[in-house]
């Protein structure tokens, strides 16, 4: 595991609070992004163990309340209590990957996982999942998106395509996503830790992005005013490719 408190120069403290603040803003205007933008370009400057490190405490933080701002809490968990299960058990058993510091796979995987989230989202038709196939779906995705978090530290394959197609009101999905955010940080926190790769002192320095994670979804949410969310997400999309293709390509042309 590389020590976080390493040579946590001025320079470094400040490229990672205007990581945080810029994906804060996407937050803001997307209702979602900030740990997938987080882990990407954090990513590009150090491993990836490195950066889900410094991601727990502002993702649990912007996804609780997230979670809570809507109106159906007990009945989104009612419904994807197994899904949620499903999260912690594969991020478990996931997380020895991202935890054993292999930093050419790692970054690898973060590239991959992405590349596959943004070009699904970006190209992809929207599915619908009938209620009856639920109770046997939810927890499959929520395993395969919980391996996926502990391996690469990204949250969102294929949690987020699947709630996107359990033909949620807007405020419930809102409200879905923020579940799944935050069983997967919580989740990772701990498998992370059961390998003594998240440790007291790094709780420290992952609230000092807490601030500039709150300031970029205050200042995204006023920007969400003033253009259009559908074309800002179009680009973030086409952002992620990229960047998910310099994380993959990195290690092989190095």
């Amino acid at each position: 595991m590389s020590d976080l408190s390493a040579d946590f120069s001025l320079a470094l403290t400040a490229t990672i609070a205007v990581t945080f603040l810029l994906a804060g803003i996407v937050k803001g205007v997307t209702g979602m992004g900030l740990p997938t933008l987080a882990m990407g370009l954090l990513g590009t400057i150090m491993p990836p163990v490195a950066a889900a490190s410094l991601l727990i405490v502002p993702s649990f933080v912007t996804n609780i309340w997230q979670l809570f701002a809507g109106p159906s809490f007990a009945s989104i968990l009612k419904r994807l209590w197994l899904m949620m299960i499903g999260i912690v058990a594969g991020t478990l058993a996931g997380s020895w990957l991202l935890a054993s510091d292999n930093v050419k796979w790692t970054t690898a995987g973060l590239g991959a996982a992405l590349i596959i989230y943004a070009a699904y989202t970006l190209l992809a038709r929207q599915l619908t999942v009938p209620v009856s196939a639920e109770r046997w779906a939810s927890p499959i995705v929520g395993f395969l998106t919980g391996l996926v978090t502990g391996g690469t530290g990204v949250f969102v394959v294929p949690a987020v395509p699947y709630i996107q197609a359990l033909a949620l009101s807007r405020d419930d999905l809102i409200q879905a996503l923020g579940l799944s955010f935050t069983v997967s940080t919580i989740a990772l926190a701990a498998g992370l830790a059961s390998h003594g790769a998240f440790q007291v002192e790094h709780i420290a320095m992952s609230s000092l992005a807490v601030l500039p994670a709150l300031l970029g979804m205050w200042l995204g949410q006023l920007l969400r005013q003033r253009i259009s969310p559908a074309t800002f997400r179009r680009w973030f999309l086409i952002f992620l490719i990229l960047l998910g293709l310099e994380l993959l390509l990195r290690p092989f042309l190095a």
